[in-house]
């Protein structure tokens, strides 16, 4: 039983790590288009 809840963990840690990460790039991406954006002016 504990084997099993200590799989479960590691899955959502892991769940977890590639959502940051997901998230990190949206914003990267959204700081990149506002940059653009303000050299063009």
């Amino acid at each position: 039983m504990k084997t099993i809840a200590t799989l479960l963990a590691a899955l959502f840690v892991l769940a977890g790590c590639n959502t940051i990460k997901g998230a990190g790039q949206d914003l990267q991406k959204a700081g990149q288009t506002i940059e653009d954006a303000a050299r063009k002016k």
